[in-house]
């Protein structure tokens, strides 16, 4: 545990998780971020896009429908046409992988808001727009036809508020748990899958979690600010829906993300085996969770 870092020990932990509806990570491949994450790469990047489009003021704003958009260290696909720039996105807790969002056509942006993050049925608060405002603000399948390659997250996501630009105690504690949770998880059976979701390139292999016959394959990456800074270190574990346990029956968490707080480095062995393997919350650190759904749960 580094030393000398201002974390809250005794603050309640309880019930201090995001209300969101979807949170979608940026696939960047790097480690930290400006404050604001918007501003990285001097404004041309994907959360700009869609923050113009989701945030106050954006055509498809809407106040009952979070969409939290975060930047994560997690590499984006590789096509078979590298030279074209992309972006890659996850959707959790959909738990939809997009790996193909081309970086010169805004089209793929308003497709990806359209087809997967508007909601499917608009807030009571919403009764009194026009017709043709409640549906601008629905979500139309018919886009998802437009973005290339998507599937299913089958690998369990350990994501760590690791965001020094905006703060020093995750951008402390963030790496460090990166490697612990690396280095322990192999022992507890889970591959670490590092590299591209998805590669297409003729001269790399395929790096993907949906390998069947082989152990249970899991994704550890830093992510910008979540809030609860001074609860450092702050962990999300996403459970895949198929995922299961030793005896191959379901997983009693599967589809679930975990919110955790106060995660010390001598604590992610206790929580690969109660939470990742065993299916149970560990009471001490849980900030909450939400389902598949998009229910948030607390104690």
């Amino acid at each position: 545990m580094p030393e000398g870092l201002p974390i809250d020990k005794d603050g309640k932990l309880n019930g201090l998780i995001s209300n969101y509806a979807e949170q979608l990570l940026v696939c960047t491949g790097k480690s930290d971020w400006p404050s604001r994450i918007e501003e990285d790469n001097s404004g041309d990047n994907l959360a700009a896009d869609l923050k113009e489009l989701l945030g106050r003021g954006g055509d498809y704003s809407d106040p009952f429908h979070n969409i939290s958009v975060l930047n994560s260290s997690f590499p984006s696909a590789i096509s078979q046409r590298p030279e074209v720039q992309t972006t890659s996105a996850y959707l959790l807790p959909s738990f939809k992988y997009i790996p193909f969002l081309p970086r010169v056509s805004f089209d793929s942006v308003q497709a990806l808001v359209k087809g997967y993050l508007l909601p499917e049925k608009l807030h009571p608060m919403h009764d009194g727009l026009s017709p043709i405002h409640k549906d601008r603000l629905t979500r139309k399948e018919a886009y998802r036809a437009l973005l290339y390659g998507v599937r299913d997250v089958q690998d369990v996501l350990v994501l760590i508020c690791g965001h020094g630009g905006r703060d020093m105690r995750c951008g402390v504690m963030g790496p460090v748990l990166q490697r612990e949770f690396e280095e322990k998880l192999p022992r507890a059976g889970f591959q670490v899958m590092k590299g591209p979701a998805v590669d297409e390139s003729l001269t790399a292999p395929q790096l993907s979690g949906s390998t069947e016959n082989m152990t249970s394959t899991a994704r550890v990456g830093l992510i910008s600010h979540i809030g609860g800074h001074k609860f450092a270190g702050n962990i999300i574990i996403y459970l895949p829906p198929k995922l299961t346990i030793r005896d191959n029956s379901p997983h009693p968490l599967a589809g679930y993300g975990v919110w955790y707080g106060r995660v010390e480095p001598k604590h992610v062995e206790g929580l690969i085996l109660e939470t990742m393997l065993n299916g149970n919350i560990v009471k001490d650190m849980f900030r909450g969770a939400i389902k598949q759904n998009g229910a948030i749960l607390r104690l």
